[in-house]
């Protein structure tokens, strides 16, 4: 790991762009304020308003999918910079769910040349570093630019887009630029680090489940802690476009920013505050809400009763109260049945802690009903994908062991207090 050789060789400061100041791109944000016009401006605001002028002399690949807008018109950055003729754009790589939107959960857009803009997008879900590698060689980018709206999971698979883009970048000395956005999430972090032996596609690194940080800041911390060892070189620079007048205490809603579904079940910024704990339970054989309009909020099974409902409000989980509900999902997990369950209600979203909660619903629902177990992916052994989306075995052990939900959510509090330590130096936004 480079963090014991020291992070200033690896660019643990973002650099100045047009647009800021060095202040303002080497020092936190000032919390008070809001962007130019009285709000907050995304990176690809502040960008725009520039007249594109970060990107004058380069050639740029771009990873970016529906969220990539500019907040006045929610136009798509690539039509915006297409449009204006000053942005010599060579690529667009396509993440999960594809740069339209077009496919649902762990689908992608294939290659295709877009109609409107006639540029070439190339599909980039699951794709590693050697084949960024190749689409950058064949679409003769020099600068790879990541504007899309994250939701703060480690387990969304944007970030992991990024965090390979980034290592073909660092292989290939292309320049690597984020138009940042804002955690809708907020900036504490929350829950277990990945440990060895349970990377996968939805966690290919050492990060924490809910890591608090916007996509910048992310970048910086990837490579000044992880691109050394997982690619064998680090960019000389990561290159933030800051977002103006935001800190990461403020909800979503407080920004003035439009909400982008990110993906096709994530459709509110409330399903984003539900999504880094309820998510856990798509490795369990209930409904996370998938085929519903509610997903992630929705939580069920055809076993399930008006007793789990109960046994939670009973509970007097902060900023939740829970609905006894029913539901009948389109697709996905006992598409067609009835699931008996609960609807998660925010009522306090700056006291949610998500993953607290899916786990007192998870102990309540082992308490409750002999027939809630793990999901069973492709012959995997059971309980591997909740592993896979914990970081480790340690959430299925005392789950099965019988611990109490307030024994599991201890048990990564060491982790989180680590955690905040190790990310210090890559952030830009200050925390209160």
């Amino acid at each position: 790991m480079v963090a014991g050789a020291g992070i200033g060789a690896v660019a643990a400061a973002a650099s100045v762009l047009p647009g800021a100041s060095s202040a303002h791109a080497d020092q936190p944000a000032d919390s008070g304020g809001r962007g130019g016009d009285g709000r907050v401006q995304t990176g690809a605001d502040v960008a725009h308003a520039d007249d594109w002028r970060v990107f004058e002399d380069r050639r740029i690949g771009i990873i970016t999918n529906p969220t990539g807008i500019i907040s006045d018109g929610l136009i798509s950055i690539v039509d915006a910079m297409h449009a204006s003729g000053k942005v010599d754009i060579g690529a667009v790589f396509g993440p999960e769910h594809g740069f339209r939107g077009t496919a649902q959960a762990g689908d992608s857009e294939e290659t295709y040349v877009d109609e409107r803009t006639g540029i070439t997008v190339y599909d980039a879900h699951g794709a590693d570093a050697a084949k960024f590698e190749t689409f950058y060689t064949e679409s003769g980018v020099d600068t790879i630019v990541f504007d899309i709206q994250d939701v703060g999971v480690r387990f969304y698979t944007y970030i992991w887009t990024m965090y390979e883009a980034m290592i073909a970048a660092a292989r290939t000395g292309k320049d690597f630029i984020v138009l940042d956005r804002p955690n809708p999430v907020g900036g504490t972090p929350h829950g277990t680090m990945m440990r060895d032996g349970y990377t996968s596609g939805v966690g290919k690194d050492k990060t924490l489940q809910a890591h608090g940080m916007t996509a910048g800041e992310l970048a910086r911390y990837f490579n000044g802690e992880l691109l050394e060892e997982a690619g064998g070189a680090a960019l000389n620079e990561v290159q933030v476009v800051q977002v103006e007048g935001w800190d990461p205490s403020q909800l979503f809603a407080e920004t003035g920013l439009p909400f982008v579904m990110p993906s096709p079940n994530m459709p509110t910024a409330d399903t984003s505050l539900l999504y880094y704990g309820t998510g856990m339970f798509e490795a369990t054989n209930m409904s996370e809400g998938r085929g519903t309009t509610k997903p992630f909020e929705l939580i069920g099974a055809p076993y399930a009763d008006h007793r789990w409902a109960v046994e939670l409000n009973e509970r007097g989980l902060p900023g939740v109260e829970f609905r006894e509900a029913y539901f009948n999902p389109t697709f996905s997990k006992h598409e067609g049945e009835v699931c008996a369950g609960v609807q998660v209600h925010i009522t306090d979203p700056r006291e949610v802690s998500s993953i607290d909660v899916a786990t007192h619903m998870m102990t309540a629902a082992r308490d409750l009903y002999d027939d809630f177990g793990w999901r069973t992916l492709d012959g995997d052994t059971p309980g591997r994908w909740i592993g896979l989306l914990t970081g480790s075995d340690l959430f299925q052990r005392l789950l099965e062991g019988g611990a109490s939900a307030d024994r599991i959510i201890n048990s990564w509090r060491a982790d989180e207090r680590s955690f905040e330590r190790r990310r210090r130096p890559y952030l830009l936004y200050s925390r209160g």
